[in-house]
């Protein structure tokens, strides 16, 4: 039986790693982008590095080969820091990854879509696009998303294809560790302002991801859904 074939970018760790996983589980042939091999993926891999201008060759490649009608776009980078410390290398490169990035494969995919008169993108963006401190290029970068994946929309309905935006909060992940570790007072902190008082797990991205690219989502377009645990919605207090 054929499997459905769908692009995932960031798939060697945290929410990517699981929602390959997911998807497999689910019966999808991921296609799999990252720049080191996940250890544990059963799919097909491509390494690349989306801030560089040679990813769109391999998106044009995967595309001409598989023929993909579905995207997650999940590849993210994080350059933390005051924005009176941001520079322009780091700018520009959370722009190429978390932004430009998500257009080269949409180019490169939306020919194969228009043509199925079928077709599902889904963007990764962040509850940061908020706002958050020592974010300002990251929130930047995912607040933009949400203007694209808005205009994607419009422009490529007629043809059957929907563009949403994901919003996770505070999810147990490798960057999330990394920034707020356990134990911390950061993320202490950051966690009173929870109100379901816990850390998302990854699978519960992977399956509204899965609803996402499913056929019965065809009339969902243009939305950013922020799965947060409630953090979005304001104080707890």
């Amino acid at each position: 039986m054929h499997k459905p074939s769908v692009v995932l970018t960031g798939v060697s760790r945290g929410i990517g790693a699981q929602t390959a996983k997911y998807l497999t589980e689910q019966g999808y042939h991921v296609i799999g982008l990252a720049r080191t091999e996940p250890l544990d993926f059963d799919g097909t891999f491509r390494a690349v590095d989306l801030a560089d201008a040679s990813a769109k060759q391999v998106f044009a490649e995967i595309a001409e080969e598989f023929g993909p009608t579905r995207l997650v776009a999940n590849a993210g980078y994080v350059d933390a820091k005051p924005i009176e410390d941001v520079t322009d290398e780091g700018f520009e490169q959370t722009i190429k990854v978390n932004l430009q990035s998500q257009i080269w494969a949409m180019q490169a995919m939306i020919p194969a879509m228009r043509k199925a008169q079928f077709g599902r993108v889904v963007m990764i963006g962040s509850r940061a696009s908020l706002g958050k401190p020592e974010r300002a290029t990251y929130s930047s970068s995912k607040a933009a998303l949400t203007g694209l994946a808005r205009t994607a929309a419009l422009e490529l309905a007629p043809d059957g294809i929907t563009v949403n935006v994901i919003s996770p909060g505070p999810f147990e992940t490798e960057m999330f560790s990394a920034l707020q570790p356990e134990g911390s007072e950061k993320r202490a902190n950051f966690m009173a302002n929870v109100p379901m008082n816990r850390v998302g797990k990854p699978e519960e991205i992977a399956a509204t991801i899965a609803f996402f690219l499913s056929e019965g989502s065809g009339f969902v377009t243009g939305q950013n859904l922020f799965i947060c645990g409630g953090l979005s919605l304001g104080s707890v207090f």
